[in-house]
């Protein structure tokens, strides 16, 4: 890895509300929210799964167990 920070696409960051982010953080232990959980809250949000890795990425949370490809 370069350790360069990630890239966030505007098109979804453009989407995150703050009441997304914080339910993120919510979910989020030791910097960290697993896959399944983060779609279950994006469904949940009504919202795509970019935009909730997007609302992740944001706040530097990372998606781990992620078998999807969608974040």
């Amino acid at each position: 890895m370069s350790g360069s920070p990630k890239v966030i696409d505007p098109r979804w960051l453009d989407q995150v509300t703050p009441e997304l982010v914080e339910a993120v953080r919510a979910k989020a232990h030791d910097g960290k929210v697993t896959c399944p959980v983060l779609r279950k809250l994006a469904e949940d949000s009504d919202v795509p799964y970019k935009v909730a890795g997007a609302a992740a990425d944001s706040v530097g949370i990372k998606v781990h167990n992620c078998d999807l490809g969608c974040f």
